[in-house]
């Protein structure tokens, strides 16, 4: 079996590397071949079979031509620029969001096979009047650009699922957090940044509101989303590819709470409150609240609470070791 994996340097595309390395197989057959492609070369991995890297771009179908000529078998599509900077440019946005997805959906329908094709969408598809919990019935009817962009991908992996080019599943992702690394140009990446910073013993800004409540997974966790997904068998989905991720209802506040129960208050007084209006508007039009029967029903599960989010980063990401706060 041919693994292929789009965004593969990226933080969630590295964790799912490891843990199809570690599995070794998906849906019983062995993996014999993968290949990493990212915007940049994508780390180097050890593994039981051959492993190929490279970079390009997304929105060139010749690059995507050459890809899937190879006739990968399950391809993960993670290969996306996040919220923040769809929304400041917005060709770039449609170009590799959107235009780099139908890329890939031609280039396989032109091979004439049938491989399965996993896509990283997004809670980003749903916009507000939100009920209490967004249940799998709600309308996707997004209010920015990277939504759009999402649910239009998802409506086309619908189609082509339909008109028999491929077999698909869209998994809506939670927000990541902690994600480890640098801060992104995401929108949503303070919610990572007020924990990753402090327990690094760095300051770290709160545009928004203590009250501002999100749903959101662990990098793991996502990672592993996408694992499931690739051994799911998609007959029990229907007509409808498209999934609500497990994932935890947690406010700003609770958060930060956490953060002083688990690394102590010195950490939490970290965090510099500075509203953003652009980001507050933003996550204005986010979903704060899911019920999701359909993935839980077939396997997915959520992480347990946002102590074992910090947790679990300050141990494999810190070395179990907090950073010494700077003076």
């Amino acid at each position: 079996m041919h693994v292929l994996i789009l965004g593969a340097a990226g933080m969630v595309g590295r964790k799912l590397t490891r843990q199809l390395c570690a599995a070794g197989q998906i849906n019983g057959r062995n993996i014999t071949a993968m290949t990493l492609f990212d915007v940049v070369e994508p780390p180097a991995v050890k593994a039981g079979w051959r492993v190929s890297v490279a970079s390009g771009d997304i929105a060139e179908r010749g690059q995507i031509d050459q890809l899937i000529a190879h006739k990968p078998d399950v391809i993960f599509h993670l290969a996306a620029i996040v919220s923040g900077e769809a929304e400041l440019d917005f060709d770039k946005g449609y170009s590799i969001n959107l235009d780099g997805t139908r890329h890939l959906l031609q280039s396989i329908r032109a091979q004439n096979y049938h491989p399965k094709v996993i896509f990283t969408s997004s809670i980003a598809v749903f916009g507000a009047p939100f009920p209490e919990a967004i249940d799998d019935d709600f309308l996707s009817a997004p209010l920015t650009s990277y939504g759009a962009q999402k649910a239009c991908s998802e409506l086309l992996l619908n189609d082509y699922c339909r008109k028999g080019f491929l077999d698909a599943i869209s998994i809506r992702l939670p927000t990541v957090v902690i994600r480890p690394g640098r801060p992104n140009k995401a929108a949503s990446g303070f919610f990572s940044n007020i924990l990753r910073e402090p327990l690094s013993g760095q300051e770290a800004v709160l545009p928004v509101s203590r009250d501002v409540q999100h749903w959101m997974a662990s990098p793991a966790k996502a990672a592993g989303f996408l694992v499931h997904a690739a051994n799911l068998d998609t007959g029990l989905l229907g007509h409808r590819r498209a999934l609500n991720m497990p994932g935890l209802a947690v406010t700003v506040g609770e958060m930060i709470e956490a953060l002083a129960r688990v690394a102590g208050p010195d950490r939490a007084a970290l965090i510099r409150e500075e509203p953003d209006e652009m980001i507050m508007r933003m996550v204005g039009g986010w979903p704060r609240n899911f019920k999701t029967t359909r993935s839980l029903d077939l396997g997915f599960h959520a992480d347990h609470s946002i102590d074992e989010i910090i947790e679990t980063h300050i141990e494999n990401e810190l070395g179990g070791q907090l950073g010494e706060i700077a003076s």
